[in-house]
């Protein structure tokens, strides 16, 4: 069964090599080159003495953040292709598993040998997964890594809905779920192509639903308020919060301003100087935000989610392989 498996699928696991040394050779030399230039214009000095105050509150360190993301920030383009590796798993990987094998029936042959239908399924699921799950834990630790000096800086912001699912440990269980839905939309629609576009359709409906309406819940949100008039330490995209929600709201609590603030100095004069007069008494700036330190428990959460779901479908599609004619 090994030597049956690797024959039908060398080709598939050829390509994701060679796919891999390709990422390999763009983001070493490139990850490199960022992380010299981070350290030469002084920049983990600033990440680590300026905190959650960003680089705005320095001039030196502004003028480092900003050179450093008009040289590298378009990087950031290219890194949004890296979204789409755990689907082309799911698709190529997944959806012809049982799909192609009762399309070109190749499953009559197979299931009436000594091999029972259960013993070529977990053979079949255990091998295709294994590389699957070896080349995602290559692909998100490698792009962590990449993106790293990025992320420092406020750019690649670490929770935002593109750098967070392609980056850590969720790679790894998107691309677990993309092969078992592939594998159990190959045992519901038995045709390749229907397969494919079963999995196509279920993976992303999850993937953007499951991050627009869960994540910001996983934990429940912390809650800053600081005054209207005088300076404060808000959450920021340089320190790594997320920040959820936002806005000016008055001595009641009613939301005033949705999605800003009104931040004024201490003592304005000149053309400010009649900032915040027009507001009543009591007025505040509110903000909703998830801290930073809170994603790597993040990460672990939603991969559980998708290895849980994966684990599901290919309980289903063992069960499902039973009653395929």
């Amino acid at each position: 069964m090994i030597w049956l498996t690797w024959r039908q699928h060398r080709k598939q696991a050829l390509f994701a090599l060679a796919g891999l040394a390709a990422l390999a050779a763009f983001i070493v030399p490139t990850g490199l080159a960022m992380r010299d230039t981070f350290a030469e214009l002084g920049l983990p000095d600033c990440v680590r003495t300026l905190g959650k105050l960003g680089p705005e509150n320095n001039e030196a360190c502004l003028t480092g953040y900003d050179q450093f993301i008009s040289q590298y920030g378009a990087f950031l383009l290219v890194g949004i292709l890296f979204l789409v590796l755990p689907l082309l798993v799911g698709l190529f990987w997944g959806a012809p598993l049982i799909a192609r094998e009762v399309e070109q029936g190749t499953h009559r042959l197979v299931w009436t040998q000594g091999v029972s239908r259960h013993h070529w399924a977990l053979v079949k699921f255990g091998l295709i997964g294994t590389g699957a799950l070896i080349a995602a834990i290559g692909y998100g630790l490698g792009v962590g890594w990449w993106l790293g000096p990025l992320n420092q800086v406020g750019q690649g912001d670490r929770f935002d809905g593109f750098f967070f699912d392609m980056q850590g440990l969720v790679p790894v269980g998107y691309t677990l779920f993309a092969v078992a839905l592939g594998v159990f939309a190959g045992t519901v629609w038995p045709r390749v192509l229907p397969a494919m576009a079963g999995t196509l359709v279920g993976f992303l409906g999850l993937r953007i639903g499951l991050a627009m309406l869960a994540r910001p819940h996983y934990l429940p949100a912390e809650t800053l308020t600081f005054p209207v008039m005088g300076t404060a330490v808000a959450p920021n995209a340089t320190a790594g919060d997320w920040v959820i929600a936002s806005g000016v709201r008055n001595a009641a609590g009613e939301l005033v301003v949705d999605g800003g603030s009104i931040e004024c100095p201490p003592n304005p004069t000149g053309p400010g100087a009649n900032c915040g007069a027009d507001l009543e008494a009591g007025t505040y700036n509110w903000q909703l935000y998830q801290p930073a330190d809170r994603f790597w428990l993040f990460q672990g959460i939603e991969t559980g989610i998708f290895v849980a779901l994966a684990a599901l479908l290919l309980y289903l599609a063992i069960r499902r392989i039973r009653r395929i004619a």
